[in-house]
Parts: structure tokens; C-alpha cells; sequence
């Protein structure tokens, strides 16, 4: 019990900072996109950082009840909804960091490049990516709608130690695998695109240095533009995204293949993956002058 307590608050309080970041971050890019200056890159930050939040207070609120050992008080239809929107929240987080990286990529791309042929006119013009990504995610965990019961049969002791209140069914193997391809097919395009629009903005960073040393070489003065800035940002972003969710990936194999009972490693791996939801704000925050102000 003591044990369960103490995984409960850690991940309880990581969590919450968050939160509270993602929040924070939130209602700072809400205040700049109301602003005169509306950048449709603000409406990404705003939907990482509202995509984030969700997916951490799914994830924490039954977590952290059960580990405490508080009786179940959730139904089917809402260990479905739970477990469902958290999925969707975290293909979105996924998503999202690409098409930040992208946009990014084509905001400080050169004027006679292909890529600025890209470039969306308007704010609004970013809704309806947004709007195709949260189709593809609610299509893409459609399935667990129909796999996923409460534990409402199991004591307190019983609950405190699988640390949920709901659990999957068994359900057809082909169908599963289909969707697990799926969840594959997903990650791999959007993280291919990602590594493609970050090694453009690391050769275009490159140049850019090159250009400030020629500057600075000629004593004449530079200042770095806040796109420059904003790349240095989405940049971080991503590596701390690939970071988490490929270590969360290795060490999910290794679990299912060699510890299967081990339960310090499965917790390790809860955090991991919320890790990057929970960093994502911190890392923007130094970065961003108008958050660092606030």
C-alpha cells in the first residue's frame, strides 16, 4: 500500500506540473493569438499544449485514484471515453509536433524555395489539417471502443495493485492487428516527415550561422529573427518527442519479451509516456520570450 501511495503522489505531482505548464502555456499562446500579430504557428503551440493537458488529466485522474486505493467509480461508457480520448490525445500530440516541424521548416525556408510554396496564407488556414488529424486519430482507436470494461468486479487490494479501473478485452486477433498497423502506419509517415523538416531547419540553421559569423566577421550588428528563435524551439520539442517515444518503444519490447512480471519497469514505462506532454511546455517557455515574460 505504502509503495502504491508513494508511486501515486510522484505520479501525481510530475503530473500536475504538467498540467500547470501546459495550461500556462495555453492561455499565454491564446492572449499572443488574440494579439495584432496572429501567427498560425501560435494555433499549433495552442493545440499541442490543449492535446497535452487533456491527455494528462485523463491519464492522471484514474491512475492516481486507484494507486491511492480509492474504490471504483467508473462505468463502462466512461472507462471507454477515458481511455479512448487518451489515445486520440496522444496520436494528436504526435501529430501536431510534426506539423509543427513542418511549418516551422517552411516559415524560415528562402523565399525562391519550393518549400515556401507551402506556406499557408492565413491563421485559419491551419484548421483544417488540425481537423483531418483529429478524424485520423478517433479512426485509428475506434476499435478500442468496443474492447474496453471497467473493473468493477475486484476489491480495493485488488485494483490498488493493477493501478486502473478499467482493462481490455480480448477481442479479434486480425482486427487488432489491423489497427496496430494502422497506429504503425501513423507514427512512421508522421515521424518520417518530422525527420525530413527538421534536417531542412538544421541546414537551414547551419547557413544561418554561417551568415551571423560573416556579419559578425564584418562588425556589422546581427540579431537573431524570432523565426531563427522559434526553429531552435521546435527543434527541442522534437528530439524531446523521439526521445521519450522511442525508449517507451524499446522498453515496452523488452517488458513484453523478457520482464512480463515486473512492475517497477511498467511503471517506468507509464511515465515515459507521459514524459514528453509533461516537458513540452518547460522546453518552449526559456525559448519563447513573450511565455518567458508572463
Amino acid at each position: 500500500m505504502s509503495l502504491s501511495f508513494a508511486k501515486g503522489t510522484i505520479f501525481l505531482c510530475s503530473s500536475g506540473v504538467g498540467i500547470v505548464g501546459n495550461i500556462f502555456s495555453f492561455l499565454t499562446y491564446m492572449h499572443m493569438f488574440n494579439g495584432t500579430k496572429k501567427k498560425y504557428i501560435h494555433i499549433l503551440f495552442i493545440h499541442l499544449a490543449f492535446t497535452n493537458s487533456i491527455m494528462l488529466l485523463l491519464k492522471v485522474i484514474p491512475k492516481t485514484l486507484a494507486s491511492f486505493g480509492v474504490e471504483n467509480f467508473l462505468e463502462d461508457v466512461d472507462c471507454m471515453i477515458f481511455i479512448y480520448l487518451e489515445r486520440v490525445t496522444r496520436g494528436l500530440s504526435i501529430c501536431t509536433t510534426c506539423l509543427l516541424t513542418l511549418v516551422q521548416a517552411i516559415t524560415i525556408s528562402p523565399r525562391d524555395s519550393v518549400w515556401r510554396k507551402l506556406k499557408l496564407q492565413s491563421a485559419r488556414h491551419i484548421l483544417c489539417p488540425l481537423l483531418f488529424l483529429w478524424i485520423l486519430n478517433s479512426l485509428i482507436s475506434m476499435n478500442l471502443l468496443y474492447h474496453i470494461k471497467t473493473i468493477s468486479h475486484m476489491n480495493t487490494s485488488q485494483i490498488t495493485q493493477n493501478d486502473s479501473y478499467c482493462y481490455f478485452l480480448p477481442g479479434n486477433l486480425i482486427m487488432r492487428w489491423i489497427f496496430l498497423a494502422l497506429m504503425v502506419l501513423r507514427d512512421a509517415v508522421f515521424q518520417g516527415i518530422m525527420s525530413v523538416a527538421s534536417g531542412y531547419i538544421v541546414f537551414l540553421l547551419c547557413k544561418h550561422h554561417q551568415h551571423v559569423l560573416y556579419l559578425k566577421g564584418s562588425k556589422f550588428l546581427y540579431k537573431t529573427s524570432p523565426e531563427m528563435k522559434a526553429a531552435h524551439s521546435v527543434l527541442l520539442l522534437m528530439l524531446c518527442f523521439l526521445f521519450f517515444y522511442w525508449t517507451e518503444c524499446v522498453l515496452s519490447l523488452f517488458i513484453h519479451s523478457f520482464l512480463q512480471n515486473s512492475s517497477m519497469m511498467v511503471n517506468i514505462q507509464e511515465f515515459l509516456r507521459v514524459g514528453y506532454a509533461i516537458l513540452s511546455p518547460f522546453i518552449l517557455i526559456p525559448k519563447d520570450r513573450n511565455l518567458a515574460q508572463c
